[in-house]
C-alpha cells in the first residue's frame, strides 16, 4: 500500500503564480489529499479550479481552516494582515500557516497582532521564484525546482511546525534557507526591490515623455533585460515597497550616492575611475553567474 500524503488540505489564499505554483507542486509529489483556494476573483478561482491548480473554492473559512494542515497566504503582503485577523479565531490546534511574502518583518508584525499566542502556529517564509506574469494561468507545478526559499522562522515556532513547511517546500523541489526577518528585509531590500524600484523609475521615465515612441521604438536587449521586472504586478510591487520602506530608503540612499559618483567621474572625464568601477562590477557579476549554475 502506497504511503499516504504528508498532507490532508491545504488551504491556499491567492491561488495565482506562487499559491498555485505551490499547490500544483504538492499535487505533483502526491503529497497533498486536498486543496483548497480563496481569492478576491471568482473568475481566478474558477479558472484555477479548471487548470487543476486547486479542488475546490472556500466558502467559510472556519470551516477550512478548523482542519486544515497547512494554510499558505499567497497574496500581495498588504492584504495578509486582513486574512490573518479573519482566520486567526478558527485555527486548527494543528494547523500551520505560512506565506509567500516578500518581506518579513511587517508580515511578522501583523501575525503576533493577529494570532496573539498562537503566533508559534505562523511560520514565515519566502520563495525566491517568481516572474512577470501572474494570476491561475501562470502557475506551474516547476516553479520552484532548485530555487531558494527562506524561511524565517520566530522564537516562538516549535521544530516540528518549522519542520512542516520547510517538508512543504522541498517537495515542491526548492533549496531552504534561514535567515532573522530584519537580515531578510536588509537583503532583499537590496538584491530584489531596489532593482524593481530602478527598473520601473526607468520606464516611467521614458514613458511620460512626449517623444517616448522614439525611445521604445529603438530600445534593444539592453533595455529589455533592464527593465524586464518592470512588467510584474504593481499592486505587489507597491506593497512591498511601502512594506520594506525603511531599508529601502537606505538602499535607494547608498545607490544615489553610487550614481553621484558616476557622475562625478563622468563629469571629471575620469575614464580611469569609470573603468575601475565597470571591472569591479563585472568581476563580481561573472562570480554570481557562475555561483547560479
Amino acid at each position: 500500500m502506497a504511503d499516504s500524503p504528508e498532507f490532508g488540505k491545504v488551504v491556499v489564499f491567492g491561488v495565482g503564480l506562487i499559491g498555485g505554483s505551490f499547490a500544483l507542486a504538492l499535487k505533483a509529489a502526491g503529497e497533498v489529499e486536498e486543496v483548497v483556494g480563496f481569492g478576491r476573483s471568482v473568475a481566478t478561482l474558477t479558472q484555477a479550479i479548471d487548470l487543476g491548480v486547486i479542488d475546490r473554492v472556500g466558502i467559510n473559512v472556519g470551516q477550512e481552516v478548523s482542519d486544515a494542515d497547512l494554510v499558505l497566504l499567497a497574496t500581495p503582503v498588504g492584504q495578509m494582515a486582513e486574512i490573518m485577523a479573519r482566520i486567526a479565531p478558527y485555527l486548527g490546534p494543528n494547523t500551520v500557516v505560512t506565506d509567500g511574502g516578500s518581506t518579513k518583518s511587517d508580515v511578522v508584525a501583523a501575525a503576533r497582532h493577529a494570532f496573539g499566542e498562537r503566533v508559534a502556529q505562523f511560520v514565515p517564509a519566502h520563495p525566491i521564484a517568481g516572474a512577470e506574469n501572474s494570476g491561475a494561468a501562470a502557475a506551474r507545478a516547476d516553479l520552484y525546482r532548485e530555487r531558494k526559499v527562506v524561511l524565517t522562522p520566530l522564537p516562538e515556532n516549535s521544530v516540528l511546525n518549522v519542520a512542516r513547511v520547510r517538508s512543504a517546500w522541498e517537495w515542491c523541489g526548492a533549496q531552504i534557507h534561514e535567515l532573522t526577518p530584519a537580515e531578510h528585509d536588509r537583503v532583499f531590500a537590496a538584491v530584489s526591490h531596489l532593482p524593481h524600484l530602478l527598473s520601473y523609475a526607468l520606464v516611467h521615465d521614458l514613458a511620460v515623455r512626449d517623444n517616448r515612441e522614439v525611445f521604445f521604438t529603438f530600445a534593444a536587449s539592453g533595455f529589455r533585460d533592464f527593465t524586464r521586472i518592470a512588467a510584474s504586478h504593481p499592486e505587489m510591487w507597491r506593497d512591498i515597497s511601502l512594506a520594506n520602506r525603511v531599508a529601502l530608503l537606505e538602499e535607494l540612499d547608498r545607490y544615489r550616492a553610487q550614481l553621484d559618483e558616476l557622475r562625478a567621474v563622468l563629469d571629471a572625464g575620469d575614464g580611469q575611475r569609470l573603468e575601475e568601477i565597470f571591472d569591479t562590477a563585472r568581476t563580481a557579476r561573472r562570480a554570481w553567474q557562475l555561483g547560479q549554475k
